[in-house]
């Protein structure tokens, strides 16, 4: 006799047979291509989890395990509120005899097979208990729904981790603590009695349903505000215990998000890890808005939201350069919500900084540099209405002024910040010399020549946004100071080199690996090789320092051809960040995402359409190895997004997009207001990567980049692609860089 979870595991089986093989007849939507386990394998640190969530909301999980590897799942999740994180207020079912007395389970461990997941929706067979499992999420809400063996009693723990719950009656509720003085709530309902409780402790609850049950619902709501908000979001959200309504009405979501990209032509395979990627875009930040009002964790206290979403869990540093780009490419409103968002997190912290790395407990100051500077000069330079500029400004000002630039550090600007408005650079370190400032982390060291390279960005994005302001002196005084690159130029050289406070070069710097784990002595996470191009306001300059275009092209070749130079497991002992190497290139890092784009400045745009091409195919595929690095919550996947539709925002903070390759014939893109860009790669595929000739709104266009401008209403671009290059296409003008300056 086969029981329920049995037919579900068996139903299950089907339903992922007939995914996998997409020999259905009916036609796939863009929901139907989101592979959430592509990646799930790391090459070496964090892997991209499988999450479960509706586009940009407050509801995700994903299973508790280290990875797709896991042979146990650590209990069943009720929500994870930091990217990456473990989840919060997790829940175990599982059966006792009904002469057994009640207890808790030594160990929330749980043996699993039949695993199925979409974006929508997460199913698993607990083979060792018997027990089928079904999960679907709305914004603040989800539903469970969970099958037994008919021989005994069912019984769920609930565990909240220092917290507190209360059972009364079918109604079980609590929170769990969240960072400092930050709680997450939930209030959950089933639909069966209980007929025994027993908290084991306070932040332990077990219940036992009667015996003989085989099905038990489980819908609850989270909140960050109390529990009786869960409980109304709940309310709001879902009715009953009907999942296929649920999921069928996350399914409509997801594919509104994602269809506002349409794609024709490319394999399945290019298409699954094109909108796989879109979907990890949607992942964050989430919205925080609960019936109008939002809890910050910058002063602790819950606000009105003035009729428009807070959103919050951003990690800046890996996001503004092509996931804010591109969300405000198809969502403008979202990205002028998320800005107006950091704005008012700044206005509630204590001393008007912009936020660094947003979370549901305040800013973790992740990172370094200060680039939520890019993401308001970017929404300015393309016309991005709804929020304040002038508190935009003032907040990013002060975040690059009045706070360290001191990585992963939150205290007022000192020493180390004089020297830099004194002289232009970080300094470094000698080897073998002991820090002595106060704030320098001793993992994450000064990194001086990533704070040098990214203050300089950022002032050039302060300049950019003071200029729109009328604020004239500001702005040359910010345009000045963008250059301060020079200053660690090294041109016996040709890299960016870390200096003493005296202006010595370090000696024996080997750009490969010099700087102690993870190059922290002097850059971070990536080598001198990647840092060499970390100059995205102002190209032309970079090329004018190494010597002119086929210096610079030279350059740019050597990197991809120098060779570890020892073995691969010593060079990612040192560099475990630096995975996806084409010799010392990282396509696993974000400061190299836009370094394949270069060549368009150099006047051999052939070379970044090859390079571009090649490196999609080689680290981008649908396996579970499939990210060559850790996906930071869509700052990597929009890099696949926009270099998969032939184009990439070299510049946040310049309304101008570098041309690439292609990957399919034909790419629409729902800008909003009824506007549509398309993109037609006539002939495009794996052998056709290379641009013969081009239009733009139907007039001949030999410029290797466009302007927001030239899209903001819609347009359309034509490719002609062929299998060899065409050296002449696309060297008429370069894509612009920053103003220059008398030096």
């Amino acid at each position: 006799m086969k029981t329920k979870s049995t037919l579900y595991v068996l139903m299950a089986a089907v339903v992922l047979t007939a995914s996998c093989s997409r020999k259905s007849t009916t036609a796939l939507e863009p929901v139907d291509y989101v592979n959430p386990y592509i990646g799930n394998i790391s090459h070496m640190l964090v892997p991209a989890y499988p999450t479960v969530c509706l586009p940009n909301s407050m509801m995700r999980i994903f299973p508790l395990r280290t990875d797709f590897t896991g042979n146990r799942l650590h209990g069943l999740p009720l929500i994870v509120t930091r990217h990456r994180s473990a989840s919060s207020l997790n829940f175990m079912p599982y059966t006792r005899a009904g002469s057994e007395p009640l207890a808790p389970p030594a160990t929330m461990s749980l043996g699993y097979d039949c695993e199925k997941l979409t974006p929508y929706r997460y199913g698993v067979y607990l083979d060792e208990t018997d027990i089928g499992v079904d999960y679907a999420p709305s914004h603040q809400s989800a539903v469970y729904i969970l099958t037994f063996p008919p021989e005994n009693a069912p019984c769920l723990i609930f565990g909240s981790n220092r917290g507190e719950l209360k059972a009364e009656g079918r109604v079980v509720s609590g929170f769990q603590p969240v960072g400092k003085d930050t709680k997450v709530y939930f209030h959950a309902e089933t639909d069966v009695m209980p007929v025994q409780t027993l908290a084991t402790s306070g932040d332990t609850l077990v219940l036992s349903y009667p015996a003989g049950t085989t099905r038990l619902g489980l819908r609850y709501g989270v909140s960050f505000i109390d529990a009786e908000q869960a409980k109304k979001n709940l309310a709001r959200e879902i009715a009953g215990y009907d999942i296929e309504a649920v999921a069928s009405e996350g399914r409509r979501i997801w594919n509104d998000a994602l269809g506002k990209i349409r794609i024709e032509g490319g394999t399945d395979n290019e298409k699954t890890v094109f909108y796989t990627s879109l979907y990890r875009v949607y992942e964050r930040p989430v919205i925080l808005s609960e019936d109008g009002r939002y809890y910050s964790g910058f002063d602790h206290r819950v606000h009105d939201d003035g009729g428009r979403p807070f959103y919050t869990d951003d990690w800046i540093w890996d996001t503004y350069r092509a996931a804010h780009p591109l969300r405000l490419l198809i969502d403008g409103k979202a990205e002028s919500d998320i800005i107006r968002s950091y704005i008012l997190m700044a206005e509630q912290s204590e001393n008007n900084w912009m936020p660094t790395f947003p979370g549901v407990s305040g800013d973790s100051r992740g990172m370094n540099s200060n680039h939520g500077a890019a993401m308001v000069a970017d929404a300015c330079a393309k016309g991005l209405q709804g929020f304040d500029r002038e508190k935009a400004y003032e907040a990013c000002r002060a975040s690059v002024e009045a706070r360290s630039l001191i990585p992963w550090s939150d205290i007022p600007a000192g020493e180390l910040d004089e020297f830099y408005r004194k002289h232009g650079y970080f300094p470094a370190l000698q080897p073998g010399e002991a820090e002595r400032v106060r704030g320098v982390h001793p993992w994450e060291k000064r990194q001086p020549i990533a704070v040098t390279l990214g203050t300089s960005y950022d002032h050039w994005c302060l300049s950019q946004i003071a200029k729109a302001l009328g604020k004239d002196e500001d702005a040359a005084r910010f345009l000045r100071s963008s250059y301060n690159f020079r200053n660690v130029f090294n041109p016996a050289t040709g890299f960016f080199h870390p200096k003493d406070r005296d202006g010595n070069f370090i000696p024996g710097i080997d750009y490969r690996i010099s700087g102690g784990p993870g190059a922290r002595d002097y850059y971070d996470e990536n080598n001198g090789y990647v840092y060499r191009w970390d100059v995205q306001h102002n190209i032309a300059d970079l090329i004018a320092l190494i010597g002119g275009n086929e210096a610079f092209t030279d350059a740019l070749e050597d990197m991809y051809d120098t060779p570890y130079g020892m073995p691969r497991w010593e060079f990612y002992n040192i560099l475990p960040d630096h995975t996806g190497n084409v010799g010392m290139f990282s396509m696993a890092n974000e400061p190299s995402l836009h370094i394949p784009y270069l060549y368009n400045y150099a006047g051999q745009p052939w070379r970044t359409q090859k390079r571009i091409r090649n490196l999609l195919g080689q680290w981008f595929r649908n396996d579970l190895m499939g990210i060559p690095g850790d996906e930071d919550g869509g700052g990597m996947s929009a890099f696949v997004v926009f270099s998969m539709m032939g184009f990439y925002p070299v510049t946040p903070g310049s309304p101008t997009y570098n041309i690439g390759s292609p990957v399919f014939g034909r790419v629409r893109i729902d800008s909003g207001n009824g506007a549509c860009f398309e993109i037609e790669a006539v002939n495009a595929s794996a052998d056709n990567k290379y641009i013969l000739s081009a239009t733009l709104n139907g007039k001949p266009w030999n410029k290797p980049w466009f302007g927001h401008d030239d899209i903001r209403a819609g347009g359309k671009l034509t490719l002609i692609m062929g299998d060899k290059p065409n050296r002449t296409w696309g060297i008429a003008e370069p894509p612009p860089s920053a103003e220059k300056i008398a030096d």
